[in-house]
């Protein structure tokens, strides 16, 4: 019988690993384990060797679920991993070689992040990126109510600059060669709809859900949604 694998979920920027709770209630009621991982946000190439290692310490097979940035660093850590048996990318980035998550946010109309950042310099250098704690409802979690909202902002993980503009540095992203799924928000204000339509063609997704009306949060907002995906994903690799 084959080893039913481990659903490794790994957060954006201005989350944190419980925003995937309610995911990984709905996980435990399929029979599946899961571990959230605590991302890093400093650089695509370190985050996504501390997932590896995350995997690595595991030592069972994974399906792998990124949010956001997490998509990038998703497709970073499961290139040439064997363990690595299906992508989940929940409301994330899909890079291509040459793509950062601030060219991709771009690449369609309609993200209004950008004004709803606050920048400060780190020790470490170059700047952090946190969301206005009074933006952060509209913006990233418009489908939640407003005292979540606040809860969300006031935990929220900052995000270096270098993160956002880093590349993937694999020669290929991990969605050429692992199957891959997509879910994601109709009214996303981080990353447009447009753009994750176009990211999940483009890897050949082998399905693609669009909650209507939700939100860049959809794994707090929509968790049936991320966690059927999820669901399909592990079934699909098994």
């Amino acid at each position: 019988m084959t080893e039913q694998p481990v659903v490794v979920l790994v957060h954006g920027a201005f989350a944190e690993s419980a925003s995937w709770n309610r995911v990984i209630q709905r996980l435990h009621g399929h029979g599946l384990q899961a571990v959230a991982v605590a991302n890093p946000l400093r650089d695509v190439e370190g985050d996504g060797a501390y997932v590896r290692d995350v995997i690595a310490g595991l030592g069972r097979p994974v399906v792998l679920a990124g949010h956001s940035y997490g998509g990038m660093v998703i497709s970073q850590a499961a290139t040439g991993d064997p363990a690595v048996q299906g992508l989940v990318y929940v409301g994330a980035f899909a890079p291509d070689a040459g793509e950062s998550a601030f060219l991709l946010s771009a690449k369609f109309e309609g993200s209004t992040l950008g004004d709803a950042l606050v920048a400060y310099p780190v020790a470490s250098g170059g700047n952090e990126f946190r969301i206005d704690p009074g933006k952060f409802h509209h913006q990233f979690c418009a489908d939640v109510d407003a005292g979540e909202a606040a809860l969300m902002a006031a935990t929220q993980r900052p995000v270096t600059e270098r993160a956002l503009r880093d590349e993937i540095t694999v020669a290929e992203p991990a969605w050429r060669g692992i199957p891959s799924w997509f879910v994601h928000g109709e009214r996303d204000l981080n990353i447009p709809a447009a753009a994750l339509r176009f990211m999940a063609e483009r890897a050949g997704a082998r399905g693609t859900t669009e909650v209507p009306g939700a939100s860049h949060a959809l794994a707090v907002s929509a968790p049936d949604a991320v966690a059927a995906v999820i669901v399909e994903a592990v079934r699909g690799t098994g």
